[in-house]
């Protein structure tokens, strides 16, 4: 759900992107009620994420990459940020907090991952640079296996043990290798792939909520204890990674909709893959903040287009008739 263009795909991608939230936050409320019925999906959850990851390929082009050449800068700024704030907020939030080793772990992977799959739809909802918005969740998704693994071993090394190989070696194979899969479907059947695009969003919508709901249901018990605090560390961490985005964007002088695209870019994470991550190579419990993340950082994000919007709306006015 990445570039999202003109007509039917356009018009998808914003009914998923508004829809997404409520359909995953009933999925985790089902698997937290009735966890025994969900225990079967947890072998799915690398499969589907690698089907979203080949999603977000198909809507690629080469023509998506040329940005990084044109415009180096603003990409290296977001990916920089991505990289080094929400990494670094997850660390002080959990420290903050006070969290139990396992939800510190996972609130940090979380911060170590990607950008989010989502976050170039509401970069176009919130009127930013859109093809900046590729470029960085692009350029951050390819840096992923080397760089997740390795700020992940050092940030949450503390507090368990951190397989930082065996991390990298799945980023490549449900990240890295299906978005290069779909880039060649893309380019080798360009036709077939337009008549597809329209159903992207919602084949992740899909695959995302089914991850959710076998992540929740494996960590109903916690959620009961320790939800409250597991949902504040998520809204901070969300929210600083917004904000501090923003900030680094606008400190380098970047125009305001690459500031707009650069505070999504960093404060929207690729949740659904720290969900995988930390079910398979931390515990049970260390997956809940990436599936709480899935669901707040849509909402928020979508809130947060939805007021620049009426603020680009209100100025308009103004502008047509200053009396």
């Amino acid at each position: 759900m990445t570039r999202p263009p003109q007509a039917a795909e356009e018009r998808s991608a914003r009914i998923a992107v508004t829809l997404f939230p409520l359909l995953i936050l009933a999925g985790g409320l089902v698997a937290v009620l009735t966890p025994e019925t969900f225990t079967g999906l947890g072998p799915l959850v690398n499969p589907l994420l690698g089907v979203i990851m080949f999603g977000m390929g198909l809507t690629l082009r080469p023509v998506d990459f040329a940005l990084i050449a044109r415009r180096p800068l603003p990409v290296v700024i977001g990916v920089v940020a991505q990289f080094v704030i929400m990494p670094s907020i997850g660390w002080a939030v959990s420290m903050a907090l006070g969290l139990p080793p396992a939800l510190a772990a996972g609130v940090i992977l979380v911060g170590c991952c990607p950008g989010g799959t989502a976050s170039n739809v509401v970069s176009y909802l919130a009127r930013g640079d859109v093809a900046l918005s590729v470029a960085m969740t692009s350029v951050s998704t390819i840096l992923a296996p080397l760089l997740t693994p390795l700020l992940t071993l050092w940030l949450a090394g503390r507090y368990m043990p951190v397989d930082a190989a065996g991390i990298g070696l799945s980023i490549l194979q449900i990240v890295l290798v299906p978005v290069i899969v779909g880039l060649a479907v893309r380019f080798f059947l360009p036709r077939a792939v337009e008549r597809l695009l329209p159903a992207l969003p919602w084949i992740s919508v899909a695959a995302i909520t089914v991850v959710v709901i076998a992540v929740v249901s494996g960590s109903a018990s916690i959620i009961f204890s320790a939800g409250l605090l597991v949902l504040a560390a998520v809204i901070l961490h969300n929210g600083l990674g917004l904000a501090l985005g923003y900030g680094a964007a606008r400190l380098f002088g970047l125009p305001t909709a690459a500031r707009r695209t650069t505070a999504i870019e960093v404060g929207m994470q690729n949740s659904g893959l720290a969900a995988g991550l930390a079910r398979t190579y931390l515990t049970p419990e260390a997956a809940l903040p990436a599936a709480i993340f899935s669901i707040w950082h849509n909402v928020s994000g979508a809130a947060l287009a939805a007021y620049w919007r009426r603020r680009d709306a209100r100025a308009a006015i103004v502008a047509a008739d200053p009396a």
